[in-house]
């Protein structure tokens, strides 16, 4: 199977990429400038913003499933016009479509969501990854739209490394009590979407993992896993103040969990060992 990851040169996609690898895939990767180090797929230079650069990309390459991984978070264009782009460019090529959205479509006034709910967004990210939504289900209706939450791996996500410097006093900030996702590992995310790449699903698809837990308590558990203390991370509410986007979203996958064979584990289970 010829696979394009649009976003390949990211946390999300750098996996991806791997476990493509790993399974005898064609792959291709995209980055925004420079490959990361990473042998094996062929890199292009890709901006998601500029349609046409996207449609010669995928004629060009002709792959069989194309995972669209990109987004800027601050940048409406790269996560919702971009998506629009790629999934134009699938079509025209004939090829699958998986686009990785989001947990902030939801304002969190319902707190849990499965994949029949409707996105309510009440912050700019969430705004572009739902417009993105839209605009994948009008162009590819075949297409598979897989929302997912905080993503972690071993130590190297953002959410790893903000951890540590706060537990090492690098970093000034709190973790939030009441600020709750489903956190998932970055390698059953990475397997869920390729498995459902060569599935004939299509649709909404909630790809997340099993455990709710609060900004914190993710922190004491990296802590923990990492050999910090995690006494020492500092907490705090983030209810008033006036940072944007909702508190408590909590995907329900039940849905989408009787599809997969891939395990979608909770925090407390990959960061507990």
């Amino acid at each position: 199977m010829a696979v394009l990851v649009v976003g390949g040169s990211g946390f999300l996609g750098r996996e991806l990429v791997g476990q493509s690898l790993a399974a005898g895939h064609q792959v291709a990767a995209t980055c925004l400038t420079q490959p990361p180090d990473l042998v094996g797929p062929a890199w292009h230079a890709l901006d998601v913003r500029d349609r046409r650069q996207v449609a010669d990309l995928v004629t060009a390459i002709e792959p069989d499933v194309v995972i669209n991984a990109a987004y800027r978070k601050a940048d409406w264009s790269s996560t919702a016009d971009g998506a629009a782009h790629v999934a134009l460019a699938a079509a025209s090529a004939g090829a699958r479509l998986v686009h990785v959205s989001s947990d902030a479509v939801f304002s969190g006034a319902a707190v849990r969501y499965d994949e029949t709910s409707v996105p309510d967004p009440i912050a700019p990210y969430g705004a572009a990854k739902a417009a993105a939504e839209t605009a994948v289900t009008a162009i590819c209706p075949d297409a598979v739209i897989a929302r997912t939450s905080l993503i972690i791996g071993d130590g190297g996500s953002v959410h790893e490394q903000r951890v540590r410097a706060l537990a090492t006093g690098r970093m000034s900030g709190v973790l939030f009590t009441d600020e709750v996702r489903c956190p998932v590992h970055v390698a059953d995310l990475a397997a869920a979407l390729l498995e459902l790449a060569s599935s004939d699903h299509a649709g909404i698809h909630h790809v997340a993992g099993a455990d709710a837990v609060s900004r914190h308590e993710l922190g004491t558990l990296i802590a923990r896993r990492d050999g910090l203390d995690a006494a020492a991370l500092p907490s705090g509410r983030r209810a008033g103040t006036d940072l944007p986007g909702p508190l408590d979203v909590r995907l329900d996958c039940t849905a989408t969990r009787q599809r997969l064979r891939t395990e979608l584990r909770g925090a407390r289970q990959f960061l507990g060992h």
